[in-house]
């Protein structure tokens, strides 16, 4: 129902527009099931804070003063990946405009890229996760897996949308 409404909006039939819708689709998807993954394999020590609640903690205490409560706070880690991964799989879907075609290979890649750029540099150099070397192989095996079935879910929701956007 949703796609058949896009559909009719004639600004959809751009091909970068279409591209972005689903790769932003795809996105979301790729991060629930990464949010699914994490919730049964442990992606970091129980004592650990993730980084997206080390950010809202810190933003909710500098707006009201108190820090996100412990009944909130998975509600809160999914405010941060949800609009994270739709901005990583819209950026995907552009990167993808001119190619149609199924490829789990790209999606790979890119779960994988995603996973170097975030968990192995620039979350530890932030301060917001520790550093690669401090957290178990298991631990960094599992958040692993987690990125590469966001790659590929992106990649197959955004190849299938963008396929039902075009009929």
């Amino acid at each position: 129902m949703f796609l058949e409404h896009l559909k009719s909006n004639p600004t959809i039939n751009n091909n970068t527009t279409r591209s972005l819708i689903a790769g932003a689709i795809g996105g979301l998807a790729g991060g629930a099931v990464k949010g699914l993954v994490e919730y049964f394999l442990p992606v970091r020590k129980a004592e650990n804070r993730s980084a997206q609640l080390k950010i809202l903690d810190n933003l909710s205490t500098k707006i009201t003063g108190t820090p996100i409560s412990v009944q909130n706070e998975e509600l809160a880690e999914q405010l941060v990946n949800f609009p994270v991964g739709a901005s990583v799989g819209a950026a995907y879907g552009y990167g993808k405009k001119d190619k149609d075609q199924l490829n789990l290979a790209e999606g790979i890649i890119m779960g994988t890229s995603t996973w170097i750029s975030t968990h192995q540099t620039s979350l530890p150099i932030l301060g917001l996760k520790d550093k690669p070397t401090d957290v178990p192989v298991r631990m960094q095996a599992n958040e692993f897996i987690a990125h590469v079935l966001f790659g590929i879910t992106t990649e197959l929701v955004r190849n299938k949308v963008n396929q039902r956007l075009k009929k």
